[in-house]
């Protein structure tokens, strides 16, 4: 059984890995989420799924305004 588990394990990683690449944020909203789920009640695998989503939210606003700022002209220095 624990061969089967493995090897359909091996198939599927490299199937996902675009998605893992494109989860900007994902992975330490998961760490922090899980963290605080297991502590308010062992529930880690929910907060790391909430952690996830929160976190991917924040890199994309951050993205976001990262994007306008750049978009923005710079004032350029006068001289008399």
């Amino acid at each position: 059984m624990r061969k089967i588990l493995l090897m359909v394990t091996l198939a599927v990683f490299p199937a996902a890995l675009p998605v893992i690449a494109s989860a900007h944020g994902c992975i330490k909203g998961a760490v922090v989420g899980g963290v605080v789920g297991h502590v308010a009640g062992h529930h880690g695998l929910a907060g790391a799924a909430v952690g996830c989503a929160v976190g991917h939210h924040e890199a994309k606003v951050k993205e976001k305004r990262a994007a306008q700022a750049a978009a923005r002209p710079t004032p350029t220095a006068q001289t008399h």
